[in-house]
């Protein structure tokens, strides 16, 4: 007598349980709060950013998002607690130029690996950057404070909270070879009262903070480093109108995770946040700040991280800035 082959039953029947265990976690995620480690302190534009898109984001994944600060070491810190979290979706970070680009073409040793250390979800958008100089400083415009830099070597400082920062007045500094002193600092709010006191005399920054300064005539915006103006200050310049055609530097923002994150949700996190940065009411809350949102696939961000790595490094080389 043949005796029945129980394998193939039982091999199919781990498989059906194997789907099914998926499905159950694809539908259960998430299921209790989600934690979004942030690189850099309370009031800084980053916070701006990621307090407006966390309500609306709670609401679309039917859990509260947690924001936590986690400032220091140019965004280091922040990206490498996400690189040790569980990959189950339950710790995100930010992703930014200073983490994500400027950390490894700043150190010799990073303290991650970028391309293999984290899961791109989603790019979030683009700060719009401008330059704010202290009022107290004979220059009305671009022109003539690149002029009164060039007469003063090494007199004008600035002052900067985050890695992008430091790449943004590198590029500036070696395209129209100024020499100005470097003041850095954890992050950007603690420039703004030295900036406005003149200790600090410079400041490429988001308009979180500055705005009102400007309005008050306290600090000038002398130029923005998008590719067009901005609706919050329309009279400013680009820096490519201002002369500065070649200015490549943008400050941008995306949601990372932990490598290995499962596909079913990362594809409910990336669904859930382009949802959230095409919502009209999120949109004009995030215009507010001078953000620019700009969704996209996981893959997408991911190429975009590889090209900003790559050329973050190839700015500071050019700049002469070596790794520590």
């Amino acid at each position: 007598m043949i005796k029945p082959n129980t394998t193939i039953p039982k091999l199919a029947l781990a498989a059906l349980m194997s789907i099914a265990t998926g499905l159950a976690c694809a539908q259960s995620y998430p299921s209790k709060p989600i934690r979004v480690v942030l690189p850099f302190g309370p009031g800084s534009a980053t916070d701006a950013v990621m307090r407006t898109i966390a309500q609306p984001l709670s609401v679309s994944l039917g859990q509260q998002v947690i924001i936590e600060h986690k400032p220091g070491a140019d965004g280091a810190i922040s990206a490498l607690e996400v690189a040790r979290a569980a990959p189950d979706g339950y710790t995100l970070g930010v992703g930014s130029g200073g983490p994500m680009a400027a950390v490894p073409a700043l150190r010799k040793n990073p303290p991650y690996n970028v391309k293999t250390d984290f899961t791109p979800i989603s790019d979030i958008g683009r700060y719009t950057v401008f330059l704010f100089i202290n009022a107290e400083l004979p220059a009305k415009n671009f022109s003539e404070f690149v002029a009164y830099v060039k007469a003063n070597p090494g007199k004008v400082a600035y002052g900067t909270g985050n890695p992008s920062g430091i790449v943004a007045f590198a590029q500036m500094n070696s395209m129209l070879s100024l020499q100005m002193l470097h003041v850095p600092y954890k992050s950007s709010p603690p420039i703004m009262p030295d900036l406005l006191s003149n200790r600090v005399q410079a400041l490429m920054d988001p308009p979180t903070v500055a705005l009102a300064h400007v309005k008050e005539g306290k600090l000038r915006a002398l130029v923005t480093t998008l590719d067009r103006r901005s609706h919050l200050l329309p009279d400013v310049p680009t820096i490519r109108e201002a002369g500065v055609p070649n200015y490549t530097i943008s400050n941008w923002m995306g949601l990372i995770g932990p490598a290995g994150i499962a596909p079913d949700v990362l594809e409910r996190l990336n669904r859930d946040i382009g949802k959230v940065l095409r919502d009209p009411e999120v949109i004009t809350g995030l215009s507010r700040h001078g953000f620019v949102p700009k969704p996209g696939t996981p893959a997408e961000f991911a190429a975009f991280i590889n090209e900003q790595v790559d050329s973050y490094g190839s700015l500071l080389r050019s700049a002469g800035v070596q790794p520590d």
